[in-house]
């Protein structure tokens, strides 16, 4: 009987090593959105390595015009992207091989609306949302099971104008995202300063409505672009891009409480900046904001477990011009950066302790990237 503990009490250790390693996957789908307007033909996909963090090509599918933003839905059978084509913009479905990273092209559907930039899909794979940023709407697009796209059938479309007379001469949307529980949907306006919350019944006809209060605005000029909830789902975090700063919020049933700003420049600036995208860690202890145009950085702070406000850590450089979207592996041990206008995607390792960034030896070069999605390789 001793003999026998014994060896469990040997093996124990590697059982448990052996389930984390299961819950925790060595290699995940890259997927990466850009515009075809240079080097780039649609949307690629590479092998990601977590536990070197090295890339490798796997596939690609041309003839998509600008797929700007990209969805994996929840199953990881489908891709959502959308068509950044002007007046007349496009969304497109995609079946999905994880395996292979393979993408064949479903169908497409009109946006109802100009210049769509961002769009998700909810966890049921029932409706998308896209934000149609140059005609300052919001459009719902439900899916079929067999994941192809249905017709727009619900499009809210913003009024009014900002300060600014250049970049908010009237409404422009950047983000449609569900709440963690998926009851209310946020999406900003970068042209009137607005944060907006609907509700959101997915089996209903038209699936969103106004909540009450109706929205949030942030002090004027601005121009909110992206948000992130925070992982015990109590604090939302907005990246505003005319006024690069991060502000945070309490969140609560729908409701939002401002607490904080932030900054993401350095002391004495003056140059032309741009806020972009906004990710917190796995863990949920660190969040990480790019800027653009004359800073081209990363800054990253640490969240406060019992606030959720945020503490400055560091300000790195994305060796790139315009870094517009970067993704954080989903085991929280590297960051990757697209910089859209030097055709490049470079990989940081992520201090795990301290959230700060150092550059890997790793580094693709990819056309325009815009978007990075990870999704399980299978």
């Amino acid at each position: 009987m001793k003999k026998f503990l014994l060896i469990i009490s040997l093996l124990f250790p590697t059982l448990i090593y052996a389930q984390h390693k299961k819950t925790a996957p060595s290699t995940y789908d890259l997927l990466i959105g850009t515009y075809t307007k240079g080097k780039s033909k649609g949307i690629y996909v590479y092998r990601f390595y977590a536990e070197t963090g090295r890339l490798a090509y796997l596939n690609e599918i041309d003839g998509v015009d600008n797929p700007s933003y990209l969805c994996v839905a929840n199953n990881n059978k489908f891709v959502y992207a959308v068509n950044e084509t002007g007046k007349n913009g496009e969304v497109s479905a995609f079946n999905f091989d994880p395996k292979q990273g393979k993408l064949v092209f479903i169908n497409k559907e009109p946006s109802s609306g100009a210049d769509p930039c961002y769009i998700s899909v909810d966890k049921e794979q029932k409706n998308v949302f896209v934000a149609n940023y140059s005609s300052g709407s919001l459009a719902v697009l439900p899916v079929n099971k067999d994941g192809s796209l249905g017709a727009v059938s619900q499009l809210v479309k913003d009024e009014g104008h900002g300060v600014n007379k250049e970049r908010q001469e009237g409404p422009h949307v950047h983000i449609a995202m569900l709440s963690p529980d998926e009851k209310y949907l946020l999406y900003s306006n970068l042209g009137t300063d607005k944060l907006n919350i609907m509700r959101y019944h997915a089996s209903n006809p038209q699936p969103l409505s106004p909540a009450s209060p109706a929205f949030i605005s942030v002090k004027d000029g601005e121009g909110p672009r992206h948000i992130t909830f925070s992982n015990d789902k109590k604090h939302v975090y907005l990246v505003t891009e005319m006024g690069s700063a991060v502000h945070v919020f309490d969140y609560d049933n729908g409701k939002l409480k401002e607490k904080q700003s932030v900054t993401l420049l350095g002391a004495g600036f003056r140059g032309q900046t741009a806020g972009a995208a906004i990710k917190i860690s796995p863990d949920g202890k660190f969040l990480y904001a790019s800027n653009r145009l004359e800073t081209n950085e990363i800054s990253i702070f640490a969240i406060n477990e019992k606030t959720g406000e945020l503490v400055f850590m560091q300000r790195i450089s994305t060796y790139g011009k315009n870094p517009r979207d970067f993704a954080i592996d989903p085991n929280g041990n590297f960051l990757l950066v697209a910089n859209q206008d030097s055709d490049s995607i470079i990989v940081y390792r992520i201090d795990r302790n301290t959230g700060k960034l150092s550059r890997s030896a790793t580094e693709i070069e990819v056309g325009n990237p815009v978007c990075l999605k990870f999704a399980p390789a299978e």
